[in-house]
């Protein structure tokens, strides 16, 4: 019970769950569902009362980078699992190239499993002007999904 605690004394303090076990995700948005024949849609009696059967979550939830050294070239990867039941397809909306962010993937089904998402930058300075410091870049990479689009905010600090 989330009444309690662990040693069965009344809580002081309001338990905090997840948002994973809240059943809403952060930096998503919902795409119109489209019913597709071939898109591997489990039916069986079970199922009955069809949910959102297909989703994904990214591991780590945001990248940042830090402060980077300008002209050189810095990669993480960040692991997108599917935790639905159904296969489902995804694509990657590669960001501007001012940004200096690449996103290399594997294309294909993600059928329970994980897939892989190499995060690149190449760290240059944006504006004309010496700004004599640190200049920040931020971009949302926009993942779409079959029922969603994720967003993954991405930071750096280029020196």
């Amino acid at each position: 019970s989330l009444m309690v605690d662990v040693t069965g004394q009344t809580r002081k303090e309001k338990v905090i769950l997840p948002s994973y076990l809240q059943g809403k995700k952060p930096n998503t948005i919902p795409n119109k569902m489209m019913e597709d024949p071939a898109s591997g849609k489990v039916s069986i009696s079970s199922l009955a009362t069809r949910q959102d059967l297909t989703s994904f979550h990214l591991i780590p939830a945001r990248v940042t980078f830090g402060v980077l050294k300008e002209g050189c070239t810095y990669a993480t990867t960040v692991t997108m699992k599917n935790v639905g039941v159904n296969f489902s397809r995804f694509r990657v909306k590669q960001p501007p190239p001012h940004t200096g962010l690449r996103v290399m993937y594997t294309p294909g089904p993600v059928a329970g499993l994980q897939v892989e998402l190499e995060i690149e930058i190449f760290a240059m300075l944006i504006g004309g002007k010496d700004t004599g410091g640190l200049e920040e870049v931020s971009h949302d990479i926009e993942i779409l999904t079959e029922t969603e689009t994720l967003l993954l905010p991405v930071k750096a600090n280029i020196l």
